[in-house]
């Protein structure tokens, strides 16, 4: 964390900067009360170099709002007692939403990340009004579930499988939803008169692991969620990283080989074609209708293979190699050009981790600069509804932070 001089240590700062030094101490003490509850305002000063009576002034602002609480407990530390303040994150709720490539997904949950409901409803392939109407019914039946006694809905966190420009609240793309140029979030906003932000549902997931998961706190992470598809995202110092086209990320269209250069790459990149839960199962059925006419492959999933290959099948222990070889290399790509902290397996190859991630840093070890920490994601499929309350808070409460060098 980022600690920053009290209001009054720049007496010739114009009003602008003024505000802006005071939406920072705002941001910090919010973020150190948030990670490390319950806490005293002398250590909060202390740790974040702030003055004391900044410090109390900022945590009033906050207790009017409801995200603070003052304790009843005190701590001692050999002189006076120390009043302690505590985060309340069950004073508001978040709609959050993964709009998945096959099934939506739709919680209501506290600041805290404690679910309070879950709803799942299946999409419709390719078909934008139906999927648009989904997402309003869930959204709608979501807003129906009794909530604590005196909490209050702060705001819809929306993620969209497919590229997103978040400032325009639009989803330019979402194949599988059917969705090219939706407006999503003027129409939720408009629908329900809540603030809305729509992201895309992987850099939600990273958020996610940067809040509540296991990357929480790291200065530097990617989360690489292989699934259907491959995608990854990316947040640097608590900000998710776009990228000037909004497509950073994208990882699934590296290129394996030269082999792949001048080629169109419209649904899946190339790299995504052969590492992702699709990729794994096109591959181990190109095989088998090769050499095993004897094998059922219509149903096949890339479950399946990997459970294939525990119990010893060769022909499917030959596919898992491959697989692994390919994340490897995408792993590889983003250790040397971000160099981030750790690095999160999500998405539902995950649930397969305990045979990929070991050959995957066997298979790096000694080609890379530094060393590679990938963890498995203990989120799972909540990731990025845990994003959006995440996103849903900052956007609500303006937080702003110090961009990563």
């Amino acid at each position: 964390m980022n600690p920053l001089p009290p209001d009054d240590y720049f007496p010739s700062v114009n009003s602008g900067n003024a505000a802006l030094i005071r939406r920072l101490n705002r941001s910090s003490v919010l973020d150190l009360v948030r990670q490390t509850s319950p806490i005293s305002p002398t250590e909060i000063s202390s740790r974040l170099n702030l003055s004391l009576p900044t410090i109390m002034r900022i945590l009033e602002e906050l207790g009017h709002e409801g995200l603070v609480v003052r304790l009843d407990e005190q701590q001692y530390s050999g002189g006076r007692p120390r009043s302690l303040v505590s985060f309340n994150g069950a004073s508001h709720a978040v709609i959050g939403l993964d709009l998945g490539g096959t099934k939506m997904y739709g919680t209501v949950a506290d600041l805290c990340g404690t679910v309070q409901a879950e709803v799942y409803r299946a999409s419709v392939p390719a078909n934008a009004e139906e999927n648009l109407n989904l997402t309003i019914d869930l959204i709608e039946e979501l807003l129906q579930v009794p909530r604590r006694e005196g909490q209050k809905v702060l705001g819809i966190g929306v993620g969209a499988p497919g590229v997103t420009l978040y400032e325009e609240g639009v989803v330019t793309w979402a194949p599988s939803l059917g969705w090219r140029d939706l407006p999503l979030r003027d129409i939720l906003a408009e629908r329900f008169r809540l603030s809305v932000v729509v992201e895309n549902d992987v850099n939600l997931a990273a958020l996610g692991e940067y809040g509540f998961g296991v990357a929480r706190g790291a200065s530097s992470l990617v989360c690489l969620a292989v699934g259907t598809g491959i995608g990854s995202g990316i947040v640097l110092e608590r900000k998710i990283y776009r990228g000037y086209h909004q497509s950073a990320g994208e990882v699934g269209y590296l290129l394996p080989s030269k082999e792949a250069l001048g080629k169109r790459y419209e649904y899946f990149g190339a790299l995504e074609s052969l590492a992702s839960g699709t990729g794994v199962v096109q591959r181990a059925q190109e095989h088998l209708r090769s050499h095993r006419s004897d094998f059922e492959i219509e149903n096949l999933t890339a479950e399946k293979v990997f459970d294939l290959a525990r119990s010893g099948e060769a022909w499917a222990q030959t596919i898992v190699d491959d697989t692994v070889d390919y994340l490897a290399l995408i792993i590889a790509a983003i250790s040397v050009v971000l160099d981030p902290e750790v690095i999160v397996l999500g998405g539902g190859v995950s649930r397969s981790a305990d045979i990929l991630v070991e050959p995957i840093l066997n298979r790096l070890q000694g080609c890379l600069p530094a060393p590679v920490r990938l963890v498995v994601s203990n989120l799972g499929y909540r990731a990025a509804v845990m994003g959006a309350i995440m996103l849903v808070l900052d956007t609500s409460f303006e937080h702003v932070g110090l961009k990563a060098s």
